[in-house]
């Protein structure tokens, strides 16, 4: 019998960076996926861009397998237009920031669509 994880759902566009930090440090790629939606976008810090969950799930395997610890920046409140947001987080300790949109699901939570981890690195 398979062990079904409850894990929280982004009520709001803002929850996602928190959830996004909490679940790179402990290493929880199937919780890191549910934050996106299935053709989601995720730039990476190479210049390369991963498409869709297969792609994203691969992104983010090669980054907790360093087992990094990251730390949540200041964040911008949420610009929002219907169903979808743009959420933006100053990154700690460094000049660059975040960029990304989500989009309201059919539940009322939150999933992002496009992820620009570091728009000035």
């Amino acid at each position: 019998m398979e062990h079904q994880v409850t894990r929280e759902r982004a009520l709001r566009p803002e929850d996602l960076s928190r959830l996004v930090v909490e679940r790179i440090n402990a290493g929880d790629i199937d919780g890191l996926i549910e934050l996106y939606e299935p053709n989601a976008v995720l730039a990476l810090p190479n210049g390369v861009v991963a498409t869709g969950l297969a792609e994203i799930r691969e992104a983010y395997t090669r980054l907790v397998a360093d087992r990094p610890v990251f730390q949540l920046g200041p964040q911008a409140p949420a610009l929002r237009a219907g169903d979808l947001a743009m959420t933006s987080s100053r990154l700690p300790g460094g000049p660059g920031a975040t960029a990304e949109v989500a989009r309201r699901q059919p539940d009322g939570s939150w999933r992002w669509i496009l992820d620009q981890p570091n728009i000035l690195g």
